[in-house]
Formats: C-alpha cells, sequence, structure tokens
C-alpha cells in the first residue's frame, strides 16, 4: 500500500530532532507493516492548534489525486490537536478513501476505537490549552504594563525596539482621524478606501486598503487609548472576561473619545437592519445528516421565510438544493436537532450504560498495550541481529580484513541501530501511559445534561458518538457509532 508521511513540532518546546525522530518511527513502522512511502510532508516550527501549515495544506489538496491511500503519522496531536480541525480533515480524507494511521496509538475502526481515539483528540487538545496557558502568563506579565506582546501593531502605532512601547506613527496617524472623520460625515467604505490609496496609505503589511481591514479599523479602542490584550474573536477557544487585559489610557490615543463613540453608534445602526439575518448559527449535525429519499447530503440552509421574513433555520438535501433531482422537503433544524439531544441522553449516557462502554474502552486500551510489549520484543530481537553484525564487522577489521566497504555497511548498520534504539524508547514510553477505568468514565460522563451546553459543545459530542442521521418522510433514523458495538456484545441493558 502507498502512504504518505506528515511530521510536526511545534516552536514552543520542541526542536529539529523531533522530525527526524517522527519520521524515524514512522519508517520503520511502515517498514515493519510493509507499507510503501511515497510522499513526506513536513511542517517545522508549527503548531496543530490551527489548519495554516503549507505543508498540511498541501498533503490534504493531494490526498484527492490517489497517490497513496493513507497518511501516517507518529501521534494523531502530529495531524491535529484541535477536534473541529481533526475531525473536519479526517472526513476530507475519508471522501477521497485515504485513512489516518498513527504508529504509537492503536486505533482499528472498531466502536472502541472510536470512542479511544476521540479521548486521545480530547486528551492532545487539553494538553495544548494548558500549554498556551503557560505560555499566556508570561505574555499577560509584559500586557499588565501596556507593552506590545508580538505582532504588528495596529495601523498607526509604532513599537519602541527598546521598551516595546507603543509610540504614534505621525504619518499614518493622519490617515487614522481621516477615517473616522469621513466615516462620520457619511463617506462610503469604498470612497474611504480610494482615498486611503491614492493618497499613497498603505497597511502594516504594505498592501493597498480594503473594505474588511476599515471595520476592524473602526472598532479599535486603542485609538483612544485603551490597551487591550486577548480580546481577538479568531480564537476557537471561549474565553472569559476574566481572561482579557483592559486598561484604560495604556496607550497614546489618536482619536477623541466622543468621535470614537460616535462611530460605533453608527456602525451599530448600519449592521442592525441585516445583524438578525447574518449572526452565525452552528448546526451541530452538519457532515452527519443524509437524505432518506435519495441518499444525498443535507446541509444546513438559513433564509427568510413568509410574508414578515421570518428568519427560518433548517436542513436542506443537497440534490434538490443543487440539481433539482429531490423533492425531500426540508426539516426545522430545532426539530431534528432537539430529537437527536434527547435520544443521545437516553442512549449512552444513562450511568448504566457508561459502565458497560467504559469496560469496552479499557479493555481496548489495555489491548493496545499489550501491543505495545509485543512490538518492543519484535525491536528487540532486530537489535540483536543488527548488532550481531556489527560485532562481525569489528571482528573482521581487527583480524586485518578491512576494505573501504566494511566502513560504509558500518555506518548503514550504525543508523539503523540508532533507529531501532529510539523505536524501542518510544514503545516503553507508550506502555507507561494509560487511561484509567477513572479517566474514561468521566470522559464519556461528557454528555450528561447536553440540552444545557453550548452548540460547540453539543457539536464535539455529536462527532464523537453519532455516525449518521437519515431523514425520512415520515421518520428519523439515528445511527450510533456504538449500535455495532452493543450487537456484538450482546448488551440488552440502555434502550
Amino acid at each position: 500500500m502507498k502512504v504518505a508521511l506528515y511530521a510536526r513540532y511545534s516552536s514552543d518546546n520542541q526542536r529539529q530532532e523531533s522530525i527526524e525522530a517522527q519520521i524515524r518511527a514512522i519508517n520503520h513502522y511502515a517498514e515493519h507493516k510493509g507499507l510503501s512511502i511515497v510522499k513526506h510532508y513536513i511542517d517545522e516550527a508549527k503548531s496543530a492548534t490551527t489548519d495554516d501549515r503549507p505543508a498540511f495544506q498541501q498533503m490534504i489538496s493531494e490526498a484527492e489525486s490517489g497517490i497513496f491511500s493513507a497518511i501516517i503519522v507518529h501521534k494523531l496531536d502530529r495531524f491535529a490537536r484541535d477536534r473541529y480541525d481533526s475531525i473536519f480533515y479526517k472526513k476530507k480524507l475519508k471522501n477521497n478513501n485515504v485513512n489516518l494511521i498513527s504508529v504509537t496509538e492503536n486505533i482499528d475502526g472498531t466502536p472502541e476505537s472510536v470512542i479511544l481515539e476521540s479521548m486521545l483528540e480530547g486528551m492532545a487538545e487539553y494538553y495544548s490549552r494548558n500549554l498556551s496557558r503557560e505560555a499566556m502568563k508570561g505574555l499577560m506579565q509584559n500586557a499588565y504594563k501596556c507593552l506590545n506582546t508580538g505582532g504588528k501593531p495596529p495601523f498607526g502605532y509604532d513599537v519602541d525596539p527598546v521598551t516595546k512601547a507603543y509610540t504614534i506613527n505621525q504619518h499614518e496617524a493622519i490617515a487614522v482621524r481621516e477615517i473616522f472623520s469621513q466615516y462620520l460625515n457619511d463617506k462610503s467604505y469604498k470612497d474611504i478606501v480610494d482615498w486611503l490609496n491614492n493618497n499613497g496609505f498603505r497597511t502594516k503589511k504594505g498592501n493597498l486598503f480594503g473594505k474588511n481591514s476599515l471595520h476592524s479599523l473602526l472598532k479599535n479602542e486603542k485609538y483612544i487609548g485603551t490597551y487591550i490584550f486577548n480580546k481577538s474573536t479568531r480564537s476557537k477557544y471561549e474565553r472569559s472576561n476574566s481572561d482579557i487585559i483592559k486598561i484604560e489610557n495604556g496607550v497614546p490615543s489618536i482619536i477623541k473619545k466622543d468621535d470614537f463613540m460616535k462611530v460605533q453608534e453608527r456602525l451599530k445602526q448600519n449592521q442592525k437592519n441585516s445583524q438578525a439575518f447574518k449572526a452565525v448559527s452552528i448546526y451541530i449535525l452538519s457532515g452527519k445528516v443524509e437524505c432518506g429519499k435519495c441518499g444525498g447530503k443535507m446541509f444546513g440552509n438559513r433564509r427568510k421565510a413568509g410574508r414578515y421574513g421570518t428568519i427560518w433555520s433548517g436542513y436542506q438535501c443537497s440534490n434538490r438544493k443543487k440539481y433539482k433531482t429531490c423533492d425531500a422537503k426540508e426539516i426545522k433544524k430545532d426539530t431534528v436537532e432537539e430529537m437527536v439531544l434527547n435520544h443521545l441522553q437516553n442512549k449512552i449516557f444513562s450511568d448504566e450504560f457508561i459502565d458497560f462502554i467504559t469496560q469496552e474502552i479499557h479493555s481496548q486500551w489495555e489491548k493496545s498495550l499489550d501491543n505495545s510489549g509485543n512490538e518492543i520484543n519484535l525491536l528487540e530481537q532486530k537489535l540483536k541481529k543488527i548488532q550481531a553484525q556489527i560485532d562481525n564487522i569489528v571482528k573482521a577489521i581487527m583480524d586485518g580484513l578491512y576494505n573501504p566497504a566494511m566502513k560504509i555497511k558500518m555506518d548503514e548498520l550504525e543508523n539503523t541501530k540508532n533507529e531501532i534504539i529510539s523505536m524501542i524508547a518510544t514503545e516503553r514510553s507508550k506502555s507507561k501511559k494509560g487511561f484509567s477505568f477513572e479517566e474514561i468514565k468521566k470522559y464519556l460522563s461528557i454528555g450528561k445534561g447536553i440540552s444545557e451546553k453550548s452548540a460547540s459543545e453539543q457539536k464535539r459530542i455529536i462527532d464523537t458518538f453519532i455516525e449518521k442521521v437519515i431523514i425520512h418522510p415520515d421518520k428519523i433514523d439515528i445511527y450510533f457509532y456504538l449500535d455495532k458495538l452493543k450487537e456484538q456484545r450482546g448488551y440488552d441493558g440502555a434502550p
């Protein structure tokens, strides 16, 4: 089988050697399993909490070409630490018949493994969040002093290279004041952008101004002297107000506060009419819903309906929308989602069933660790054979039978020996780690009270436990990953 290799290290506490160790582990695994590595994808100093990784994106794109049928990683957290990204990209790979293989984690596609894999992803995400919090501590010390914590300053400001304090860029400040003035005088974004670009002003990155850059600029409180840290809305993790540092008069101001507040009022007024329709709505069943009439995928659809333009949210068949080949009606978002959440609560998150599945997953993990022990034995046997060959060459040299080919062979054997030693260390490290019965049970209990959780939390739980939902004209079928496990084990407890 032709496979691709993916390796990554982040810049927080890892080095170049981390990449090399991952590659050695993957090469050994591929050799042991009889797999042919046809492509290498390497991301250096890149975090797995984001999908903004060049080699990773290239790999996902080229998976469509069929040049490999699986991707091998050293650990699942090399692929992604954010569970949404992990699920999203694994789904894309699955659509192209490409599997994801972890060298150190024995995930074999059984129902238990589906949940176990979710636990491993959850643990990796938890680790990543904790790591971010630790890194944040140092940044917050500078934030309390109103200093730059990294990255480019907003347009209109510079950063003193010695003190890291914000200073006004007088040339750019002219443009900032003009932007606010023109906006208050009813100039459109296009008019303001044209004025900026025609007068030679450029963004901090040296690009022409666009409408999007104007909107964020008009809302930036730094221009009235307020220092804000850790408020970015681009984070995938929810933040509480206690995580945000806000200090009045922390930086030199460029805009008068009265003018700034007038701009904010106008921004709100301009958005008021369209805000309801553009509000973000999370479709917690996205990627899981299929049409019972034609078998097509169903996707979230939000539109205005009726005489008064009431907002209607539902799931619509893609074949009806794109090709007009299906007459299945849309189903209301709240109706199907509430039904699925109730079934999850009743079928999966009862105390009795959680005890049952906890035992099954714990057994699967123990089996994985047992396999790790077998792998160590095989590696140690191979290491003995390599060492014997090295000893034979050394003896031949001592007996005066040296020739240049021996040196080449010796180097090859030493490299192989080091790779095997690294593999043994990895397997031994793995065998010391595991999930206790209590840890697994606690993780599986995350769904209790699922109806009261946020939409993002509900979606994560659904992605973990639900395989698919089929919408028929007269009924809804819900398929759980654990259904097969219940049948295999003859479980007759939970409904």
